[in-house]
């Protein structure tokens, strides 16, 4: 039997980490005065974050000469002395994240040290997002907004925060495949390429991931397609966001003068939040920018891959 942690465990602890670790308890009550502002399209809006905190992930090196040159920072033996964790199953444990975007932002790390990689572990998603009922469950691939893609972890942030999660409610939206209790969903005119399980069986979510991730393409020399996932418990069922990614960064990260802004979108990204850990950036970005950031990291041709699953599964 897994030993599962429920919602209420995890908040005590982060109610024990902040009253002992400075660094935790100082980042979370900056986020009480950082700066947001709000982009509005036609059916859906961006949130967007000034988040100086967030700098350490935006700007990660993911190389395999850089990660192979540090220690990593998810392993037990390396964490902060003031961090401490909950055992979730046998393979994970609950940490406070000292970096946030969310009110109450937790890291899950796999307590072995294994490469971030999601195909045989999507079902212990589903698990945290039930034991977990108050938080949204996210994965970012390893080439898609990870910081620490040497090591297998999920991160779980406050319901209510991300916009997709009232949006994928009422946006337009194509049914591609349904069976009792099972459909799956593409979003339409949503700036990003994304596929929507909803599910009342943890089996039935998880069949359904795995066949849609048999059809997705994995780019040379990578270990699994570019995607990240959010997922949730909503009325007795599991609500599952695939964000399909054509790339890792959008141009404006890495090229010189006006135009640079350092973005590295991650699933908190893909779902409606945008995090600019600049404050030169946030202030100069417009939405027309924003838009081609989305643009640029999507899956390019949707409608493809739709028509495929809808002939296919």
């Amino acid at each position: 039997m897994k030993r599962l942690v429920t919602s209420e465990q995890v908040q005590e602890l982060f109610k024990v980490q902040l009253e002992n670790w400075q660094l935790a308890r100082e980042n979370y009550l900056a986020l009480g005065r950082i700066k947001t502002k709000r982009f509005q399209y036609d059916d859906f809006e961006i949130h967007l974050q000034f988040n100086p905190a967030r700098l350490v992930s935006s700007a990660a090196k993911t190389d395999n000469k850089s990660l192979k040159e540090r220690k990593c920072f998810l392993c037990p033996a390396n964490l902060p002395e003031e961090q401490r964790g909950l055992p979730f199953g046998d393979d994970y444990q609950v940490l406070v994240n000292p970096f946030p975007i969310f009110p109450e932002h937790f890291t899950i790390p796999l307590l072995k040290h294994l490469p971030q990689s999601l195909s045989t572990r999507f079902e212990d998603m589903l698990d945290m997002a039930t034991a977990l009922d108050k938080y949204v469950i996210f994965y970012n691939g390893p080439r898609c907004g990870a910081s620490a893609p040497d090591h297998a972890h999920f991160q779980a942030g406050n319901k209510g925060f991300l916009p997709i999660e009232k949006e994928w409610k009422s946006i337009d939206k194509e049914l591609l495949w349904e069976r009792t209790g099972l459909k799956l969903y593409t979003l339409k005119n949503y700036l990003r390429s994304v596929l929507i399980i909803e599910s009342e069986h943890k089996t039935d979510a998880a069949e359904l991931f795995k066949s849609v991730y048999e059809m997705l393409e994995v780019k040379a020399g990578e270990e699994e397609p570019m995607f990240n996932v959010l997922t949730w418990r909503e009325e007795d069922k599991w609500i599952v966001c695939l964000f399909l990614r054509e790339k890792h960064r959008p141009a404006c990260y890495s090229i010189e003068g006006d135009g640079n802004l350092l973005l590295s979108p991650g699933a908190v990204d893909m779902g409606g939040v945008l995090i600019i850990p600049l404050e030169k950036d946030f202030e100069k970005i417009t939405k027309e920018d924003v838009s081609t950031v989305f643009r640029e990291v999507r899956l390019n041709d949707m409608d493809k891959l739709s028509m495929r699953l809808k002939r296919e599964l």
